[in-house]
């Protein structure tokens, strides 16, 4: 691999400059290890690539998950709501509940939790009936999703003889003996495998597609990669792409039409969900240079405009907060939901392609200093009839939670001493 950083000391890959004689540009880095399992391991370089394959691909929607509560004593809100519903009504818009915590019933008061639960989001009550196996209950059917991080995760089971059943701000939903649906395996990747096209492998990757014809365990184990991806920009510099990983088992290589010397790499892939598709375009605003104009995301979905503030974060120039009692311009016209506004206001402190928190953690970070602005300091909001109109009370279906409302975040800004002038 060539770079035109090699013979400065003492420079780590992230500082390097990476460039090839190939005609055709590398876009990608993988930093990682070979013959590793977890995460926690040195940042070496694994390869340089032109292309991807299976990182970036669009899934189809989530589907709707089925629940029995088996054994329910069922309380409050879930009581009501089988008692007053007719039987048509079940399964409807009508038996909607939101969410359901499943936690373990309460232990000494001195122990730790012995499980920390799990949570049911969106969640649908279609029927129920008398339980068989717990005389003088009922076993209730619903659907919905389990929160969790990755389609493919696994939920596991715990050792506990019953189920507390909670709403919001735990309002008591009852009690079940057990719960059907929720515990699950690990899920076979949705994309098998990830193809790294146009590859050229550095020292550890060669030694790992070295090992592809041994069959042995101990092999196998040599063929194990987990990278995390870094754009390369036009100038060689490289920004990680925040939650894409290349983690699997290398099976194969070819030469690569892309280039001579060049190799495409085959990696069966470890359970992971792909970024969406339009993460590519979001990176090609940033690969040539930093977004120019304000409001370059707002031709995106909801999705999309989460990633356009990772992509943000990623790429965050460290400069010096401006001094309190500062004026920013928050530019509104495009606020139509809650991702919206992270890159609204991420361009008012810091400027076209601007970051300033990606969700209300980092938000509440980001008021804290060291990001751009010191407050107290002053919002000018225009246009904000928009987010009057759209961020408003009721649930989100992508994030599992009731929504964050204008007045939420207005509340969140004064309580960090931001003035807000609604315009």
């Amino acid at each position: 691999m060539t770079t035109n950083a090699d013979s400065e000391s003492g420079c780590t890959p992230v500082q390097r400059r990476w460039v090839w004689e190939h005609p055709v540009d590398p876009r990608w880095l993988f930093l990682g290890g070979v013959g590793v399992d977890g995460p926690d391991e040195d940042d070496i370089p694994l390869a340089l690539c032109a292309e991807i394959e299976g990182l970036f691909v669009d899934l189809p929607p989530r589907p709707r998950e089925r629940f029995t509560l088996v054994g329910c004593a069922p309380d409050g809100a879930l009581a009501d709501l089988l008692d007053r519903l007719p039987v048509e009504a079940l399964g409807t818009e009508r038996a909607w509940l939101g969410d359901i915590f499943l936690v373990a019933p309460p232990g000494p008061a001195d122990a730790p939790p012995t499980w920390w639960g799990e949570d049911l989001g969106d969640v649908v009550v279609l029927g129920q009936r008398p339980s068989p196996t717990t005389p003088q209950t009922v076993d209730i059917e619903l659907d919905g999703f389990v929160h969790v991080y990755d389609r493919t995760d696994a939920v596991v089971r715990p050792d506990v003889a019953e189920f507390v059943l909670l709403g919001r701000d735990e309002a008591p939903y009852g009690t079940c003996r057990d719960v059907t649906g929720v515990f699950r395996e690990q899920a076979a990747p949705p994309v098998p495998q990830i193809r790294l096209l146009g590859c050229r492998p550095e020292t550890p990757l060669l030694t790992a597609l070295g090992a592809v014809s041994n069959a042995s365990k101990a092999a196998r184990r040599r063929r194990r990669i987990h990278a995390e991806v870094h754009m390369t920009a036009a100038d060689g510099s490289i920004r990680q792409v925040i939650d894409a990983m290349v983690s699997g088992t290398v099976v194969a290589s070819e030469p690569s039409r892309l280039g001579a010397g060049l190799l495409d790499v085959t990696v069966d892939s470890d359970p992971r969900e792909p970024l969406p598709l339009g993460v590519l375009d979001i990176l090609e605003h940033w690969r040539t240079r930093r977004p120019a104009a304000k409001n370059e995301w707002a031709g995106y979905h909801r999705e999309l405009r989460h990633h356009w503030a990772g992509v943000a974060l990623a790429n965050r120039i460290g400069v010096a907060d401006r001094p309190p009692g500062t004026t920013y311009d928050l530019d509104g016209r495009y606020v139509t939901d809650i991702e919206g506004f992270y890159c609204a206001i991420g361009e008012a402190i810091n400027g076209p392609g601007g970051y300033f928190g990606w969700n209300l953690d980092a938000l509440h970070d980001c008021l804290s200093g060291g990001f751009g602005a010191r407050t107290p300091f002053r919002l000018v909001w225009h246009d904000s009839a928009v987010a009057r109109a759209h961020l408003v009370a009721g649930y989100d279906g992508r994030r599992l939670a009731p929504a964050t409302t204008l007045d939420h975040l207005l509340d969140i800004l004064a309580a960090h001493q931001v003035e807000i002038d609604l315009r």
